[in-house]
């Protein structure tokens, strides 16, 4: 019991713990977000959504708004059964060639395989920094929480509030950092059976259709970008701690990981991760700069 309260406290000091300005946050899916096509494969039901894939579409749905650091969170339950072919896909992205992006990828599996989550970071149209991880629990059977925070320092991946994923602000070693473009807050479910089950040697049985991933608590809390046009430099101003403004995420605590969460990466790493592009020798045969200066 004392170990599961010092790290509620910890997790709770680290998102919540800060008495500053609160913005965007809600648990309604309507009041944050909208669908982006197919409208006729989401399923409302409750305080759930549902997204439906079949052989005939996919389906989708956006934010209504885009953000600059902060907090975004959804409670997900993946596709039960025999997903193979299948991808439900949770992230954020700015627009344009140039743009950042932030990705979780739930690749389906065949019935008794293992889910594996596929992370990946585009920073000025530039992704190719995929990590592979397989779960500690079924994620298929009940809703687990993904979350991605973000703020000039550092980019965490989350699941239920464990640190999966680690990328840190390298600028001053000339590698380029993902903060300088609103983002919005993006999910869908496709068929990719092409490349997403056993590299694609596993296709899409579409007998198991519709294939169906579900949501609930929608959450997020970051500095919303205006509608209006304003450059980069107006919004990083405007999303950063000042004398007028203190956001939580912009705590001097935050810029990097406290050594439990350390601890959590550590495990997920040991354990859990089944590809790792710094360690990819044929993909890269010259280590990605980023992959020399530190491991994330």
């Amino acid at each position: 019991m004392a170990v599961s309260v010092f790290r509620m406290t910890l997790l709770m000091g680290f998102f919540m713990g800060f008495v500053m300005v609160g913005l965007v946050t809600s648990a309604k899916f309507d009041e944050l977000f909208q669908p982006s096509w197919a409208f006729d494969h989401l399923i409302y039901e409750g305080e759930q959504l549902k997204l439906k894939l079949d052989n005939a579409s996919g389906s989708g749905f956006q934010s209504k708004s885009k953000y600059l650091f902060g907090k975004v969170n959804i409670q997900i339950k993946l596709v039960e059964g025999d997903s193979a072919g299948t991808v439900t896909a949770f992230y954020m992205s700015s627009e344009g060639p140039n743009h950042n992006e932030f990705d979780f990828e739930f690749l389906g599996n065949t019935t008794g395989e293992p889910y594996l989550i596929q992370t990946n970071v585009y920073v000025n149209g530039v992704g190719n920094r995929e990590q592979r991880l397989n779960l500690w629990f079924d994620p298929t059977k009940d809703f687990h929480n993904y979350s991605i925070f973000w703020n000039p320092r550092q980019v965490i991946f989350l699941v239920d509030d464990t640190v999966v994923r680690q990328h840190s602000n390298l600028e001053h070693k000339g590698i380029p950092f993902p903060k300088d473009q609103p983002m919005g807050v993006y999910s869908s479910i496709w068929n990719a059976d092409d490349w997403a089950t056993q590299g694609g040697r596993i296709k899409t049985d579409w007998s198991h259709a519709p294939f169906i991933a579900s949501y609930q608590g929608f959450q997020i809390d970051a500095c919303e970008s205006p509608a209006s046009s304003v450059s980069a430099a107006d919004l990083t101003k405007k999303c950063t701690s000042s004398g007028e403004n203190k956001y939580w995420w912009d705590e001097p605590a935050l810029s990097e990981l406290n050594l439990h969460q350390s601890h959590q990466l550590l495990w997920v790493k040991a354990n859990h991760m089944v590809y790792d592009y710094c360690s990819d020798n044929s993909r890269f045969p010259v280590t990605p700069e980023e992959c020399q200066h530190h491991h994330h």
